[in-house]
């Protein structure tokens, strides 16, 4: 239920990301959930957090409107991130006071802050931010952000730099009428989102097509909701939707690297490959190098090596497979610290099986073992970072640690084609050993557990949530 509370805007990164100064990760959405939002509604304001994560940092209108047209704002400016500090700029070009920067206390930023009156937090070991570094942010910032909204109405203190240096400058004039258009627009799109989060949790695509029909020409829909929107239709398996609902897509989301890069997976998943590949060879022809689109790319030949395998056509299926590896290894090496191309590199070279393909596995397979590691050590683990730690088992044969990685696996499904994709790579490792003469029975298990987890969230075979 949302009330006339202030609004207040949360610049910051998402996800986890390294500190420039240790080289260790820090959970950033782990800073938020623990300290930033309920600073913020301790202080009685409601948060409203950048949609960075789902638009992949495309600054966009609404964007700027948040930046300007909310009340108050709270930037994290720790580990120089450039989206951060280019909003940041905007807001102190049009706002002189009520933002509030935060920052890790042991990283020194890139500019002085004696104007910005900024509050450093804490870090525990390992860059952990923990309950206690959480309470004591949450305090301080309650704090002055409730100093702020006593001192709203009369002489605010100016944070703004640009207005603290420049005093003929002033800001341009915010009308009433348009915050409060603003306030409805920012209600509606929370709204949406929280009607598509349920249509996926439920698997209800008729749901989602009525959200689609009433957001009606997307050119004037909220950037965040439209990536919203598209994204369910790949949580539900919805390909052909995905691909129609593109050419509806506003042209700066249809020119953004993540809209392609999912509008090319769509394609691959409706089996229309070269299209598939065009798409995601254009992306990977104006970015350079990318693990995610390398990834993709190796998903491509690695279908058409499956394909290919199964209509008895060997010769053709061993090209596929070959630059399925390649792609995959290729992904891997651009950044290592994306284990997904990792995992898919060594399996299918476990699969190809020649002895020069098992050796250069062995070298591998530590390094995506340590990436996983890596992440788990440093934020909240998804269901990949247990799917990819259960494939690793089985390819070193360890049966216990595959039964242990299967456990939390089966408890981190999001989306059903999730743990299917995770069985169906295994029953290709079992078939390959097999053909090999190395038999591994208790394998059988684990596949029929994935695939027994992804009918129950896809909701075959069990009763319907409603």
């Amino acid at each position: 239920m949302w009330t006339n509370r202030p609004l207040c805007f949360v610049l910051m990164p998402f996800g986890t990301k390294k500190d420039p100064v240790s080289q260790l990760e820090i959970n950033f959405d782990s800073v938020y959930d623990l300290a930033v939002r309920k600073a913020i509604e301790g202080a009685d304001m409601e948060p409203i957090r950048a949609d960075e994560e789902r638009t992949g940092g495309i600054i966009h209108k609404p964007m700027f409107e948040r930046l300007i047209l909310c009340e108050f704002a709270v930037a994290d400016l720790t580990t120089g991130n450039p989206n951060v500090y280019y909003e940041l700029g905007v807001r102190h070009a049009a706002r002189p006071a009520t933002t509030v920067s935060i920052f890790v206390n042991q990283q020194r930023l890139p500019f002085d802050l004696n104007y910005m009156r900024g509050l450093p937090y804490r870090l525990g070991e390992s860059n952990r931010f923990g309950p206690q570094e959480a309470a004591e942010l949450a305090s301080r910032l309650t704090a002055r952000l409730r100093d702020m909204r006593e001192m709203a109405g009369s002489e605010p203190a100016i944070d703004s730099p640009l207005f603290q240096l420049l005093g003929e400058y002033k800001a341009p004039d915010i009308s009433h009428l348009k915050t409060d258009v603003f306030r409805d627009q920012v209600n509606y799109s929370v709204e949406i989102k929280k009607r598509l989060s349920q249509a996926r949790e439920f698997g209800d695509t008729s749901a989602v097509a009525a959200i689609e029909s009433e957001l009606g020409n997307l050119d004037a829909v909220e950037t965040g909701v439209v990536v919203d929107l598209y994204l369910t239709w790949r949580a539900l398996s919805q390909w052909d939707r995905m691909i129609a609902l593109y050419e509806r897509l506003p042209a700066v989301l249809k020119r953004s690297i993540l809209v392609r890069e999912q509008y090319g997976f769509a394609l691959n998943r409706a089996k229309r490959r070269a299209e598939a590949l065009s798409v995601l060879e254009s992306v990977l022809n104006q970015q350079g190098p990318s693990s995610e689109t390398l990834g993709l790319i190796g998903r491509i030949y690695k279908d058409q090596w499956m394909e290919s395998h199964r209509q008895g056509a060997e010769r053709v299926a061993a090209g596929y497979l070959d630059k399925a590896i390649d792609a995959y290894t290729r992904g891997f090496e651009s950044d290592w610290r994306d284990s997904y191309p990792g995992i898919n590199a060594v399996t299918l070279l476990d699969i190809r099986g020649d002895d020069q393909s098992l050796r250069r596995k062995e070298e591998l397979l530590p390094v995506v073992r340590f990436t996983v590691l890596q992440r788990l050590k440093g934020t909240k683990p998804i269901y990949w970072d247990y799917a990819t730690l259960l494939e690793l088992s089985v390819l070193e044969s360890r049966k216990e640690e595959s039964y242990k990685a299967l456990s939390y696996s089966l408890a981190a499904v999001r989306e059903p084609w999730e743990p299917q994709t995770t069985a169906n790579n295994l029953k290709l490792i079992q078939a390959a050993r097999q053909a090999r003469g190395l038999r591994e029975d208790w394998l059988e298990e684990v596949v029929q557990e994935l695939e027994h987890r992804s009918a129950l969230s896809s909701g075959l075979g069990v009763p319907s949530p409603r």
